[in-house]
């Protein structure tokens, strides 16, 4: 498929034909394809962005969330098929912050099960390895309306404007509802670790993550392993987004030497 093609399930801000490396970005809870936009230019011109879009925000507005992993990470297997088979001798990578890394990794998952390609390189940010406990954190999915939007503006990440308009925010709460479901529920099923390179990032601000949370990535691979800590709280990728950017395009350069 040509990047200039744009489908239902991906944006590409910046077409790079000759880009060495193909990274899909998978969103965060809430979130659209506007959440990636800014490290289309920054990851220039050592990658191309092809960021995911999923249903229930943006041009997809109409279309209901996926409220469990396991059907959303179906439909993406499908929907995603044609941006999963790069150019000749471009890489193939992935990269999720909080919601999107667990569904980056999954994904993964799913494609090697499937004898499926596979991407060349895991890049997670904002979530501890998905097999460790997740105790002492609020559930989300399951509060009344009310309770639920109260609670949105200690995890950030959405527009002011948003939380600031009470109606708009109760048209998109089934939709962010369903975000916060999809890791709520789920569960970590066991497997042999991925045969790629994968690396964490992470704010050291961040009050829903932790260094060591974040470093047992490493567990989940049997490749190489990188593990960094940026300026920041959850959204540091937006906060400071110039060092993490540049610590990606090192790493996909640095994982693309390892696989040679």
């Amino acid at each position: 498929m040509s990047p200039l093609v744009q489908d239902p399930w991906t944006l590409v801000p910046r077409p790079q034909v000759g880009a060495p490396v193909r990274l899909l970005c998978f969103p965060h809870a809430g979130a659209g394809a506007a959440a990636y936009r800014h490290l289309a230019e920054l990851l220039l011109p050592c990658a191309e962005l092809r960021i995911v879009r999923l249903p229930g925000r943006e041009r997809r507005w109409s279309e209901p969330a996926h409220a469990s992993l396991e059907p959303l990470l179906l439909d993406l297997a499908e929907g995603l098929a044609p941006h999963l088979d790069p150019a000749p001798g471009q890489r193939l990578a992935f990269f999720g912050h909080s919601m999107g890394a667990l569904v980056a990794f999954e994904l993964a998952r799913l494609l090697r099960a499937r004898g499926a390609r596979m991407p060349d390189s895991l890049l997670v940010s904002g979530l501890d390895a998905p097999h460790r406990p997740r105790t002492g954190r609020a559930v989300m999915h399951s509060l009344d309306d009310d309770a639920f939007a109260a609670r949105l503006p200690h995890y950030g990440g959405l527009p002011r404007e948003l939380l600031d308009q009470p109606e708009l925010l109760k048209m998109f709460l089934p939709t962010l509802r369903a975000d916060f479901a999809v890791v709520e529920t789920y569960r970590h099923r066991p497997e042999p670790p991925l045969e790629v390179p994968v690396a964490a990032y992470g704010g050291r601000a961040d009050q829903e993550t932790s260094v060591a949370g974040l470093a047992a990535w490493a567990e989940l691979t049997a490749g190489p392993f990188r593990h960094r800590m940026f300026d920041g709280g959850h959204f540091y990728l937006t906060e400071r987004p110039a060092e993490p950017a540049a610590e990606v395009a090192a790493d996909l350069a640095r994982f693309g030497r390892a696989l040679v």
